[in-house]
């Protein structure tokens, strides 16, 4: 018999005997009770074009379990679309619907006692929150991405969703008409599918590859072809037989299977967000990693693809060139893969590979030979120093000198930031400074995708830093460092820097200070008072209460019981 949750329960009769009924209510027959119970989290909405295309995809998993004799349970989870929420109140909830995905999950799958699950998601907390899920159940499982939108096409060139938030900037400085304005708009997204980029939910789908919690190819995938559906039926037909031979995600999601995580996304050119992402991740599992591992790995592997936000291709270009499991097979062959991890599918990450070639075809340039990286090593650069004890993240691809000393330009919110930059108070050389939006000051800390699509818009990529303690957008690129922690809220020194002060972005020393002495810093943290908490009830209050440091991922069960 399958691996069965239900035919290893010990409950009395008289509760058996309950929950049958409840089952006979829906239809099921006397057989049915000796077939798995497979969970699919849906995460089907109609709030965003990243979630709007997966109930195709889910129906095609429904079908496959019921032809491999499995019952389908099926539940919804929730969505928040960065996009639309990004620069309002409302991207606060962000990142806290990470946390809430994952607990849905995780109450569907241990409340209902399911022998597996299949987890279908788009937008880019989806991935995050599914994952810790399947890592905290650890019954058999397999994430489902939704696939990428193809891109927006206009005047030759290929748009993104961050096409529209870099015209804002071009079309405040005068550099776009509205015609060409309103046209973007209307042209970035094509249809359905997530953001197409290398951005944070196709960083995520694609390190799920790397990870061997999904099927190869799969990440990269645009939605509204029926190839998704095709790979979604057998994402399902695997997990069956991953149920049938007792496979779980221990087994799978190890410090080896995310060190081949994270080389991916180094190689790819992924989002900052992945290294809060995995940080949260690996404390689902169970497993120890920290931010100097990603230092660590940044330093070895090269960055390979020239992709978008800071490069020249989307997604769909990936899928064609070969897609992750070319880039894999690359690192493979390189020394920068462990082969032997397992995979959903039974087999090892190495022979899921052996038939890929070891380098890309010359036919297509969005894959760079090994020899020819992109750049040499990795683009996420972890920089500490005192104004970031703990450290924080900076994305340094497509910028000629990742290094800058400017006087700080300090504002206690993205929205007086946002206001600042439009009404061009930016100067090239100024180090603009967002605090108040990290985990718990926020709270939720939100992404910057809209100050930092401004600067780049008005021509100042290349000669503006912008450090927060909040995150960045997927599509963020440019002199910009986030996750600064500790964050101000807390009394880190962020909160203690004033309007001029000096301030140094060095991704060569990995350095972020304020050149300011420690005596004068001293000073000004005997004055400072942390400010009131901006929410006292709901969701976000809750998250700002049990929200860990960025450095450990913003999780929100870490020492929960050290509370007071």
């Amino acid at each position: 018999m399958p691996y069965n949750r239900r035919s290893r329960n010990v409950t009395q009769g008289v509760a058996r005997s309950a929950n049958r009924a409840m089952y006979y209510a829906m239809g099921y027959k006397d057989e049915d009770f000796n077939k798995p119970m497979i969970g699919v989290a849906n995460g089907h909405s109609t709030i965003t074009p990243c979630n709007s295309g997966l109930q195709r995809l889910a129906d095609a998993a429904i079908d496959e379990i019921g032809r491999c004799k499995s019952n389908a349970q099926v539940f919804g989870t929730p969505t928040i679309s960065d996009g639309i929420g990004m620069g309002t109140e409302g991207m606060k909830y962000s990142l806290v619907s990470r946390e809430v995905i994952a607990d849905c999950i995780e109450t569907c799958v241990n409340g209902q006692w399911m022998d597996g699950v299949i987890v279908i998601g788009g937008c880019d907390k989806n991935m995050p929150g599914g994952m810790m899920a399947i890592a905290r159940c650890d019954v058999p499982a397999i994430y489902v991405y939704g696939g990428t939108v193809k891109p927006g096409h206009y005047k030759g060139k290929d748009l993104t969703i961050v096409s529209a938030f870099e015209a804002v900037g071009e079309f405040t400085a005068g550099r776009l008409d509205e015609t060409d304005f309103k046209e973007i708009e209307r042209r970035c997204i094509p249809g359905s599918g997530s953001c197409g980029g290398m951005y944070t939910a196709n960083t995520m789908s694609s390190s799920f590859e790397a990870l061997g919690m999904s099927l190869l190819y799969s990440s990269t995938q645009a939605n509204p072809d029926q190839e998704k559906v095709d790979s979604t039926a057998e994402a399902a037909r695997v997990l069956i037989e991953a149920v049938k031979n007792d496979l779980r995600p221990s087994q799978i999601i190890t410090r080896k299977s995310i060190e081949n995580a994270v080389s991916l996304i180094m190689a790819v050119g992924g989002s900052t967000n992945a290294v809060l992402h995995y940080l949260a991740i690996a404390h689902s599992g169970g497993i120890e990693w920290t931010l100097d591992d990603f230092e660590r790995i940044r330093r070895k592997v090269p960055v390979l693809c020239d992709l978008k936000p800071s490069g020249r291709y989307v997604a769909t270009d990936l899928h064609e060139a070969g897609g992750i499991p070319q880039v894999l097979k690359m690192l493979l062959a390189n020394g920068l893969l462990h082969g032997d991890c397992m995979t959903i599918t039974g087999k090892t990450i190495a022979d899921e590979l052996a038939d890929v070639p070891a380098e890309p075809r010359a036919d297509q340039d969005v894959i760079r030979p090994f020899s020819k990286p992109l750049y040499a090593h990795g683009h996420l650069a972890i920089l500490k120093g005192n104004l970031a004890q703990e450290g924080c993240v900076a994305k340094i691809t497509g910028l000629k000198n990742p290094a800058m000393t400017g006087p700080a330009r300090v504002f206690d919110s993205e929205d007086a930031a946002m206001e600042a930059i439009l009404a061009d108070r930016i100067k090239a050389g100024d180090v603009v400074v967002i605090r108040y939006e990290g985990p718990k000051g926020g709270p939720g800390m939100r992404e910057m995708l809209s100050p930092t699509s401004a600067i780049i818009g008005k021509g100042l990529g290349e000669s503006v830093g912008l450090i927060t303690d909040g995150r960045f957008s997927g599509g963020t690129w440019g002199m910009v460092v986030g996750h600064v922690a500790p964050e101000a809220y807390v009394g880190g020194n962020l909160a203690l820097v004033e309007e001029g002060d000096s301030i140094t972005i060095d991704a060569h020393k990995l350095l972020l200070q304020v050149n300011v002495d420690d005596a004068e810093l001293a000073r000004r943290r005997t004055a400072w008072k942390a400010p009131a908490p901006r929410y006292t009830r709901g969701t976000l209050a809750k998250f700002a209460a049990l929200a860990s440091t960025a450095s450990r991922g913003a999780i929100t069960d870490e020492n929960l019981f050290d509370l007071e």
